[in-house]
C-alpha cells in the first residue's frame, strides 16, 4: 500500500492515550502525517494498559499509522527531548487533564515559545478553564452530561448510554478539524495556535437538533426509544421475522409508504392523513402498523419499499454489516498485516478524497521501536541515546 500523500508535509506528536486524542491522531496519520506516538517507558505510567491489550482490536485500530518513541516526561532530560522533537514538528496533541499538562510543561506558551508554528491540540474532559476543569473525562459521563442519556432509550425506563463512545470519538474529530483549520490559518499568518476541546462540548453538539430544540424553544427534549422525536412513521417496524427501520419524511412518502403495504386508504385516513395528525396519534397509527408488518419477512418488505421509493433498511449485527454488498464496496474494512498477528482488517477512513485518499499502511507499533530513528533524526548521538537509555528517559 503507498503510503498517503495528503498531510505527508506535516510532524505530529502524539502524546494521547485512551479514545479522543487517539481518534485525532488517527485522522491525521490515516492521510500521510508522520505521527510519533510518545509513550512513557515500561513502569513508568501508573494506569499503562488502560486501552487494553496492545494487539487487541481496539489498540490496533486506533494507532495505526504510526511511529512509536518511548519517553519518560517526569524527568527534565525527557522533557527537553521532547522540546527538541517539538522544534521540528508542526502539531502536538495531548489529553491530559489540564493541571497534568501544565506540571509537565505542556502549556501553549511553553510550546510556542520554542516553535512558534507549533499547533498544540488539547482534549480534555471538560475544558481547559472553568469550574471542571481537573475533573478526569470519560465517554460515559459526557453522555450523560452531555443530555444525550435522557434522550436516548425508552420512554420510562430510565437513561439509557449509547453503544458507541460518541463523546470520545466526536471530541476527536472536532480536534482533528480544529488542527486543520489552525494549520489552512498557519499559511497565511505564519503562526500557530492552540486548538482545545472538550468530550462535554463534543457531546453537546453532537445532540445538534435536540439541544437546539432546549435552546430556542426551551422545550426539554423526552426519550422517544426507536421512534423518530417529531415525524412518524419513522423508525423501527417489526415484522415477520425481525426488524427493520423506516423513514417516511412527507406526505409523498406517506402516500408511498400505504400504497406498499397494501393500504392506500390509510394515506387518507383522517387521523393520519396529514404529518402533524400522524405525531399526535402516533400509538394508534403504530397499533395500525403492527399486525400489517408481521405479515411478510423483513427481506420483502424491503423488496416493496424499494419498489415504492419509501426510505427503509435492515438492523444489522456487526457481522451483517461487514456482509452488506454496499458496504463491501465502499471497502471501509481495510486489511493490514502485522508482524505478529499477521493479517487484520480495520475501520478505514469515512471520507474520500480522489486525488489524495488516507490509507491504512502500518499497524500499531511495537512501543518504542523507532526510538532511535527519530531521536538520531531530531539530533542526538549514539552516545546521547545510551546515556538516556541507562538513566530511564527512554
Amino acid at each position: 500500500m503507498t503510503k498517503p500523500s495528503a498531510l505527508d508535509h506535516l510532524r505530529v506528536l502524539d502524546l494521547t492515550r485512551v479514545r479522543a486524542g487517539p481518534t485525532c491522531c488517527r485522522v491525521l496519520a490515516d492521510f500521510g502525517a508522520d505521527v510519533i506516538k510518545i509513550e512513557a517507558p515500561d513502569g513508568v505510567d501508573p494506569n499503562e494498559g488502560m486501552s487494553g491489550p496492545r494487539l487487541g482490536y481496539d489498540m490496533q485500530n486506533l494507532h495505526r499509522n504510526k511511529r512509536s518513541i518511548t519517553l519518560n516526561l517526569k524527568e527534565v532530560q525527557g522533557r527537553e527531548v521532547l522540546y527538541r522533537l517539538v522544534e521540528q514538528a508542526d502539531v502536538v496533541v495531548e489529553n491530559y487533564r489540564p493541571d497534568v499538562k501544565d506540571r509537565l510543561g505542556l502549556a501553549y506558551e511553553t510550546l510556542a515559545a520554542i516553535n512558534p508554528r507549533i499547533i498544540l491540540a488539547s482534549v480534555s474532559g471538560f475544558g481547559q478553564d472553568g469550574p471542571y476543569r481537573t475533573r478526569a473525562g470519560f465517554d460515559q459521563i459526557a453522555q450523560g452530561m452531555g443530555g444525550l442519556m435522557w434522550i436516548t432509550g425508552q420512554p420510562g425506563q430510565g437513561p439509557m448510554r449509547a453503544g458507541a463512545a460518541v463523546a470520545d470519538s466526536t471530541a476527536g474529530l472536532y480536534a482533528a478539524v480544529g488542527i486543520l483549520v489552525a494549520l489552512a490559518e498557519r499559511e497565511k499568518s505564519g503562526r500557530g495556535q492552540w486548538v482545545h476541546t472538550s468530550l462535554l462540548q463534543a457531546q453537546i453538539a453532537l445532540c445538534d437538533f435536540q439541544a437546539a430544540r432546549y435552546l430556542v424553544d426551551r422545550a426539554v427534549p423526552p426519550q422517544a426509544g426507536n421512534d423518530h422525536p417529531y415525524s412518524t412513521p419513522m423508525g423501527v417496524l417489526e415484522t415477520a421475522d425481525g426488524f427493520i427501520n423506516i423513514g417516511v419524511g412527507g406526505e409523498g412518502q406517506w402516500i408511498s409508504f400505504c400504497q406498499a403495504i397494501g393500504h392506500p386508504e390509510l394515506a387518507s385516513h383522517p387521523d393520519f392523513a396529514r404529518q402533524d395528525q400522524r405525531f399526535a396519534n402516533r400509538p394508534k397509527l403504530a397499533a395500525v402498523l403492527a399486525p400489517v408488518m408481521k405479515t411478510r419477512p423483513s427481506a420483502e418488505w424491503l423488496d416493496l419499499f424499494e419498489v415504492h421509493s419509501v426510505p427503509a433498511g435492515p438492523i444489522y449485527r456487526m457481522d451483517e454489516v461487514f456482509a452488506d454488498p454496499q458496504v463491501r464496496h465502499l471497502g471501509i474494512a481495510e486489511k493490514v498485516t502485522h508482524p505478529d498477528t499477521g493479517e487484520i482488517e480495520l475501520i478505514g477512513q469515512p471520507v474520500v478524497l480522489t486525488r489524495t485518499p488516507a490509507a491504512i499502511v502500518t499497524p500499531i507499533p511495537d512501543k518504542g521501536v523507532h526510538t532511535e530513528e527519530i531521536l538520531v533524526t531530531a539530533g542526538y548521538s549514539p552516545n546521547d541515546i545510551a546515556r538516556f537509555r541507562a538513566d530511564g528517559v527512554i
